[in-house]
């Protein structure tokens, strides 16, 4: 089973996304937006920027 996307509201009334991987297990949340499509623009910048490079910044 594929990835999806889920947008939901949280305690204060924002709209947020988080991708969950085909087991179910959540690996990525967006922040609090004010309306829900501004969070789907948060989910299709991250569709878009998926392929991006990887910088580590933890390497010296």
């Amino acid at each position: 089973m594929a990835g999806k996307f889920e947008i939901y509201q949280d305690k204060s009334g924002g709209f947020r996304f988080r991708l969950k991987a085909g087991n179910g297990e959540v690996i990525a949340t967006g922040e609090s937006y004010k309306t829900k499509a501004a969070a789907k623009k948060g989910i299709e910048s991250v569709k878009n920027n998926a392929g991006s490079d990887v910088v580590d910044l933890t390497e010296a």
